[in-house]
């Protein structure tokens, strides 16, 4: 069987496939260079919290106004909620799958294992160039973000010395990497709860002089604004908008998992991490848009402040007119650090994409190659050559360009969410046809099979709609359309392409190594159930 695997590059290629109930215990799910290169140095905590830095950012404290004077308070409210059940159901997939077959690449490596090498290949490279081209996006951000507080310095100096750190954190043990993203997300999530009961404090009246707001604002202007059209039609439209927003907002919660090889425990963990990351980035998100849609009116100019800084954010709007004045610095602050944790985590996500790639064949072997700590420098040397894109934020010109570059994986969170999703939709009908029950799993949750449909159906019509706007009249705008579409047609052809080529197939079904990886689990002596003890039953953000 290792002959027949090495000779077609994975699981499901062409030609003779051992049966599912026949295998060779040397062929392992889990990678021989997974187990011998790369080193478990992140924890339950470290993975939770890599999630949770990722998602909070600054879709939350600078965008969420954009989504308030789009579809007012209860459109925007009910948009975030929607995209939340997704988010829900993409997580739980990526949990079950993910606790079978927990190796680098996540996703990537799952629909090698689970449907067809072709798609991944294909969802691969869209992972890895989305995540090279993020960095240099993430560091542009965060120099402007500086430049709130000092415009006399070349931008120049400030890429330099954002890039450098990124690469000591990339370059260092992975177990630094996740005590630096353990810090940026307390700093996030001990601000969205700061300006949470701030915003609570504004909208009763506890601020001397000013008057209690309550729902001023939600019975005028309104709870719903008209977008593109008038009545009905008009305020749904402004909703489904915000659906955009929102998707760009929980993006990141995703990539917890694509270092699962380099995660202690990690059938127990990730599962935990997926559950508990969900359910806290929600609360925060739905508590966040609640407060925001009371304290600042959908027809103030100022939400649709296109700075980059934090005189956009509806947090800052709202404590300015209270006359707090300390609140614009600190939220830029802690901006600055979501910007700079994004650009860490696209270089964990991307790297890590790339390792597991190689190991498949997918790309050259030279990105096996790893540290003594078990970092992949080759893929890290990779990241860093794009990384160098972000020196084009000194010339407005080339920032231009550029941001084309960006645009065209803008649509890519929803083709990996709809990965995850048709991945464990497979799973569960090899399942099936195998006649193995769910519960052999090492987790399960029941409504699963029903959530990965609807996150599936859900993101595809996401993808298809999230330009809808261009197509109305006087709306037309190329930049839009790249955005929403491009990305589309592009990973289309690499995986036809791959298709034609390597003329690969679907996995049958039957001969998905699903009793394998549930043995290899079974025997696996660090899957063992992970149990709270003394103060971290009272820890409500990681324990």
């Amino acid at each position: 069987m290792e002959d027949e695997i090495e000779k077609h590059g994975g699981y499901g290629n062409t030609t003779t496939v051992t049966p599912h109930h026949v295998y060779n215990e040397d062929v392992q799910i889990v990678d021989e260079h997974e187990r011998k290169d790369l080193v478990r140095g992140l924890k339950q905590r470290h993975v939770q919290m890599i999630a949770i830095a990722g998602a909070i950012g600054t879709g939350l404290f600078l965008g969420l106004g954009s989504s308030i004077a789009t579809a007012g308070p209860l459109g925007s409210l009910l948009g975030y909620l929607f995209v939340g059940a997704i988010v829900c159901a993409v997580q739980y997939a990526l949990a079950e799958v993910t606790a079978l077959f927990p190796v680098t690449g996540s996703f990537v490596r799952h629909s090698e294992i689970l449907v067809d090498p072709g798609l991944a290949f294909a969802v691969g490279w869209n992972v890895v160039y989305g995540a090279f081209m993020s960095v240099p996006s993430e560091v542009s951000a965060a120099v402007v973000l500086i430049q709130y507080w000092n415009e006399s310095v070349n931008p120049a100096v400030w890429v330099t010395v954002l890039l450098i750190l990124s690469v000591l954190v990339a370059v260092i043990f992975v177990g630094v990497y996740g005590e630096v993203e353990f810090f940026f997300a307390l700093l996030k999530i001990l601000l969205v709860i700061g300006v949470i009961i701030l915003g609570l404090v504004i909208d009763l009246g506890g601020v001397p002089g000013k008057p209690r707001l309550g729902f001023h604002y939600w019975n005028s202007p309104g709870p719903f604004v008209e977008y593109i059209a008038d009545g009905s039609w008009g305020r749904f439209l402004g909703f489904w908008a915000v659906l955009s927003s929102a998707v760009y907002s929980f993006s990141g919660v995703e990539s917890l998992a694509m270092a699962a090889a380099e995660t202690k425990n990690p059938r127990q963990n990730i599962p935990k991490a997926c559950k508990r990351v969900f359910a806290r980035l929600t609360i925060f998100y739905l508590l966040a848009i609640l407060i925001v849609g009371m304290l600042v009116s959908s027809k103030d100019d100022r939400l649709n402040d296109e700075s980059g800084t934090a005189t956009q954010s509806p947090f800052v709007i709202a404590a300015s007119d209270a006359g707090i004045k300390a609140i614009p610095s600190i939220v830029n602050a802690v901006v600055l650090t979501s910007a700079w944790s994004a650009s860490n985590q696209s270089i964990l996500a991307g790297t890590r994409t790339l390792y597991g790639l190689a190991i498949k064949g997918h790309a050259p072997k030279i990105f096996l190659r790893t540290t003594p700590y078990g970092i992949p420098y080759m893929c890290v040397a990779l990241q860093v050559a794009f990384s160098f894109l972000s020196y084009m934020c000194v010339s407005s010109n080339a920032l231009t360009v550029f941001w084309w570059f960006v645009d065209l994986t803008a649509a890519g969170v929803l083709i990996s969410w709809m990965a995850i999703a048709l991945n464990h939709i497979r799973l569960m009908q090899a399942l099936k046809k195998q006649g193995i029950s769910p519960d052999e799993l090492p987790w399960h949750n029941s409504l699963t099979p029903y959530g990965s449909w609807f996150a599936l159906v859900s993101c595809a019509i996401l993808l298809l709609t999230g330009g809808f706007a261009v197509f109305t009249k006087g709306n037309w705008d190329p930049s839009s359309f790249v955005s929403s579409y491009l990305d589309i047609p592009l990973v289309l052809v690499v995986y036809l392409g791959y298709k034609f080529i390597r003329r690969t197939k679907f996995v049958p079904l039957e001969d998905v190594p699903v009793r394998q990886a549930i043995e290899e689990a079974q025997n696996d002596p660090e899957n063992v159930p992970i149990k709270a003890r003394g103060w971290q039953r009272l820890n409500i953000l990681w324990g």
